[in-house]
């Protein structure tokens, strides 16, 4: 499943909400070296209770408006 994914760098408390189509996600860690994105695959992987190597950042590596692709593997 694909997701838009909006993304608030260096917020004071991490969560996500619902936005438009897609979610809200902010996450307490600059957008310096991909930290941001880490910690945001982190914390989708949480929400969907799936692992984090089934979570990749399609679009947007440098950018607040991403698209995420999130796979579920059943072992």
């Amino acid at each position: 499943m694909k997701v838009k994914v909006r993304v608030i760098p260096r917020a004071k408390k991490s969560k996500i909400e619902t936005f438009n189509d897609g979610l809200k996600v902010y996450v307490n860690s600059p957008a310096i070296e991909g930290r941001a994105n880490k910690e945001l695959i982190e914390a989708l992987a949480q929400y969907y209770k799936v692992r984090k190597c089934n979570i990749t950042v399609i679009k947007g590596q440098k950018q607040r408006n991403k698209l995420v692709q999130i796979s579920e593997v059943s072992w």
